[in-house]
């Protein structure tokens, strides 16, 4: 009888040591299972974030996407850990928001660009841009900094050193073509690109005029644009597996097939 009832006592602890395993299991089952969730503007961001959902699905990592309608709440909910990444700005715009409070928040990887284009009614080729040429560029500081950067880059005029992102008109210490540069309201550039030869137009105002960038521009920003969207993250989340995986997911050659597809050039791969 005594060896009966210890033999009921051992059996029961063995049943209690195993549930207890086994919730821990699940429980660690949950944790692993707990959907990334993603910041996202609705729109373009939106829909490209549907498909890394679903490529990522296939590396076993769940992604819920939260959808945001303004510029300001993405990187309050991250801050706030109220989300665990976001996708929908560029790096200028996070440095600003850095600057003004003080976010612990990091740029991991490159999404997509809306590309600033130099379109001509005119040329068929910058390089045949000629000596006094009137160029428009948006009056902006923003986007008429932007402007000057690509104009630099194609090799029509030289910036003060280190000026970046901040450059102005003010700032342009070479122009070897004596190039006229009209500072215009960047939604009336479009309608003025007749009156100029040519015009530095931002993607928005550009698919509003029936411009398609990868089509129409003859000089266009490239992958390397300090403009290009990115993933953004809580420092401390810098490591995090799953936050890799979905940046694995993001740079697929399934997702660059989508953007080159659904959006016809208007949005282009940054990576």
């Amino acid at each position: 009888m005594k060896k009966s009832i210890q033999f009921i006592s051992l059996l029961l602890t063995l049943i209690f040591i195993l549930g207890l395993s086994a919730g821990c299991s699940q429980q660690s089952t949950a944790k692993i299972e707990k959907p990334l969730k993603v910041g996202v503007t609705a729109g373009p961001h939106a829909e490209v974030m549907e498909q890394v959902k679903k490529i990522a699905e296939k590396d076993g990592l769940k992604i819920e996407i939260v959808e945001f309608n303004d510029y300001i709440q993405p990187n309050v909910a991250l801050n706030q850990g109220d989300i665990d990444v976001n996708s929908f700005q560029h790096k200028p715009y996070l440095d600003n928001i850095i600057k003004d409070r003080n976010y612990d928040i990091i740029s991991l990887a490159n999404t997509v660009i809306f590309p600033m284009g130099i379109y001509s009614s005119k040329l068929k080729n910058i390089a045949d841009l000629p000596v006094n040429a009137v160029v428009a560029i948006p009056n902006d500081p923003t986007n008429g900094g932007r402007a000057l950067l690509l104009l630099e880059k194609l090799g029509l005029i030289k910036l003060k050193p280190g000026i970046g992102l901040k450059a102005a008109v003010t700032d342009i210490v070479e122009n070897p073509k004596k190039i006229v540069i009209k500072e215009l309201d960047a939604a009336q550039i479009p309608r003025s690109l007749a009156d100029m030869d040519v015009a530095a137009i931002n993607t928005n105002y550009a698919i509003t005029a029936g411009l398609v960038p990868t089509k129409d521009a003859i000089a266009i920003e490239d992958i390397n644009s300090p403009y290009a969207n990115i993933i953004a993250v809580r420092s401390k989340d810098k490591e995090n597996p799953a936050i890799q995986k979905l940046i694995k997911a993001y740079h697929s050659d399934e997702v660059k097939a989508f953007i080159q597809e659904h959006f016809k050039g208007s949005v282009t791969a940054a990576w």
